[in-house]
C-alpha cells in the first residue's frame, strides 16, 4: 500500500480533492514522520530540518482545509498539501529565529508576502525548517541547534542556506518547501540532497513587505521531488507586490508555470562550462563525471551542446562579490550588545562590511551590474547554460571550519561553491536538477541556467530530462 509521503505533492492534493485523502489525515501523517525522523532523542541525533514544528496551527490549518473539501469550494492545486516555511521567512506570530542566537525571542507580527500566497493557496505550513545565522554560508550549521544532516549519509551537510528545507523534502518530512538563494542557498542544498530547486529571476517572487536585501542578490524559490511540484509551488508563490523594486514579467496567454512542465521546445541551444573560473577551486572527479554525464543525455535528447569559450569568473569578479555579500553584513537587525554572540563567519563578514567606504562599496556594486550586463550578453545566443552546482561532493559535517573560523571558512566556501553566485549577480533563473549519484550513494546535481526571466524553458527542458531519466523513485536510507 503506498504510504501518503511516497506521493508526490501534486497526486496528494487531487487525491485531496477527491476525498481519497483527507488534509487533516496527511498533516498527522508528517507529523508522525517528522517525530520519529527529525527530532533527535537520546540514541538518535535527528536529521535537524525543523527549527520549529508548528503542530497546533497545522492541526488547524487542516481542519480548514477540510471544510472546504467538504463544502465543495474552488480548490487549486495545493489546496491541503503540507509544507514548511525556511526560518529566514517572516511568518506572524512564530519564532522565527534567521538562524542567530541573537534573534532566539523574534516573533515577528507580519509575514512575508511569499509566506501569505503560500497560505492562499491552501498549503499547510508545518512549521520553520533550520538555516544557518542569517543564510550567510552555503551549509547548515547553526550555534543553537544541531546541523541538517543529509537524509543520503547523515554525516554529510545538507548544503545551505536552505539546508533544513532541502533535508525536509529529500526526508520525506514535506513533499515541497520554501527556500531563498542569495548565492546559491537553493541550488547547492538541492544538490546535496538530491531534489529539484529553483533559483527564481529577480523580481518574479515578491520580497514583501520587507525585502530587506538591497543588494538585489537575494530571491525565493521551491524545493521539491519533482519538476511539476517545484512549478505548481512556483505558480503559487509568484507575482508582484506594491512597492517591490524588480519585476519579472509573468507567462503569457494566461499560462502557468507547471503547463511548461509539459511543453516540447524542440532543439535546444545549450552552451557549457566546467571551469568556474574561481581562483583555487579544483574539481572533484564525481562531479566532472556527472557535468559529463548530464552534457551526453542533453546530446541524446537531441539537444545541441557545445563549451563556452570563456568561464565567467575573474579573481576581480570575486573580489566585487565578496565586497557586496559583506555588505549585507552590515545591516543585521541586532543591537551593538549582541554582536559578540554572532558566530565567526557572520562577525568576520560583518566587519568587512563595516571597515568599506562607500566608495568601495560603490565600486564593487557598479563592477558587478557591469560583469552582469557582459556575461548575460556573452551568453545571449543560448537558450540554457548548463554547469555544475558546486566543485565537490557534499561535504561532512564541520569540514568548512577546519581550516579555522571566520576568513579560512569563507575562502572554504569559495572553492566548494564556484558556480552558483554569478547567477545571483545576474538575475537569471537556474536550478538543480539530481541526475546523478556517486557508487556510494551521494547526489551531485547539474545546474542549468535560463535567460532572463525565463523560468519556462528550464521547467520544460528539466521534465524533459525527469521523464528520460527519473529521480524521484530513489529514496534514502531514512525513507
Amino acid at each position: 500500500m503506498t504510504e501518503p509521503h511516497e506521493l508526490t505533492a501534486l497526486d496528494q492534493a487531487a487525491a485531496i480533492r477527491e476525498r481519497a485523502l483527507s488534509p487533516v489525515e496527511l498533516v498527522e501523517h508528517y507529523l508522525d514522520r517528522i517525530r520519529m525522523i527529525d527530532q533527535p532523542d537520546d540514541h538518535y541525533a535527528g536529521l535537524g530540518a525543523f527549527f520549529t514544528v508548528t503542530m497546533d496551527q497545522a492541526r488547524e490549518q487542516a481542519f480548514d482545509a477540510e471544510r472546504a473539501v467538504l463544502a465543495e469550494e474552488e480548490l487549486g492545486p495545493l489546496h491541503g498539501v503540507p509544507t514548511a516555511l525556511k526560518d529566514l521567512n517572516l511568518t506572524a506570530g512564530v519564532q522565527t529565529t534567521l538562524g542567530s542566537v541573537t534573534m532566539r525571542d523574534f516573533v515577528p507580527d507580519v509575514s512575508d508576502v511569499v509566506v501569505d500566497k503560500l497560505r492562499a493557496a491552501g498549503t499547510i505550513s508545518l512549521g520553520k525548517t533550520a538555516t544557518p545565522e542569517f543564510g550567510f554560508p552555503c551549509y547548515t550549521e547553526p550555534a543553537f541547534a544541531g546541523p541538517a544532516r543529509n537524509p543520503w549519509n547523515a554525516e554529510r551537510s545538507a548544503g545551505g542556506s536552505s539546508g533544513g528545507a532541502a533535508t525536509a523534502v529529500a526526508a520525506g518530512l514535506v513533499p515541497i518547501a520554501l527556500g531563498s538563494d542569495g548565492g546559491g542557498s537553493i541550488r547547492i542544498p538541492a544538490n546535496c540532497c538530491g531534489i529539484f530547486g529553483i533559483k527564481t529571476s529577480r523580481g518574479r517572487i515578491s520580497s514583501g513587505p520587507l525585502g530587506g536585501d538591497t543588494t538585489g542578490l537575494s530571491v525565493h524559490g521551491p524545493l521539491a521531488r519533482t519538476v511539476r511540484d517545484a512549478a505548481a509551488m512556483l505558480d503559487a508563490m509568484a507575482g508582484m507586490a506594491p512597492g517591490d523594486p524588480y519585476w519579472a514579467v509573468p507567462p503569457g496567454n494566461g499560462e502557468t508555470f507547471l503547463s511548461y512542465a509539459d511543453r516540447d521546445l524542440g532543439r535546444l541551444r545549450i552552451g557549457r562550462y566546467l571551469d568556474s573560473g574561481m581562483p583555487g577551486a579544483e574539481v572533484d572527479p564525481e562531479v566532472d563525471k556527472a557535468w559529463t554525464a548530464t552534457s551526453a543525455l542533453l546530446d541524446y535528447l537531441g539537444h545541441e551542446v557545445e563549451d563556452l569559450p570563456t568561464p565567467p569568473l575573474t579573481a576581480q569578479v570575486v573580489d566585487d562579490f565578496e565586497t557586496v555579500w559583506s555588505l549585507s553584513g552590515t545591516t543585521l537587525p541586532i543591537s551593538d550588545s549582541q554582536i559578540g554572540a554572532l558566530q565567526p563567519l557572520t562577525a568576520f563578514l560583518r566587519d568587512r562590511g563595516m571597515a568599506l567606504s562607500a566608495k568601495q562599496a560603490m565600486d564593487s556594486l557598479y563592477a558587478l551590474r557591469l560583469f552582469a550586463r557582459r556575461w548575460v550578453q556573452a551568453t545571449a545566443g543560448y537558450d540554457v547554460v548548463l554547469a555544475p552546482v558546486c566543485s565537490m561532493t557534499p561535504r561532512p559535517i564541520g569540514w568548512f571550519g577546519q581550516d579555522g573560523p571566520g576568513g579560512p571558512d569563507f575562502e572554504r566556501q569559495k572553492r566548494y561553491a564556484p558556480y552558483t553566485a554569478v547567477y545571483n549577480v545576474t538575475g537569471q533563473p537556474a536550478v538543480s536538477v539530481p541526475l546523478y549519484w556517486t557508487e556510494d550513494g551521494l547526489p551531485v546535481g547539474s545546474m542549468l541556467v535560463g535567460r532572463p526571466g525565463d523560468e519556462a524553458t528550464l521547467i520544460a527542458l528539466s521534465a524533459q530530462l525527469e521523464e528520460a531519466q527519473p529521480w524521484a523513485h530513489r529514496r534514502p536510507p531514512v525513507w
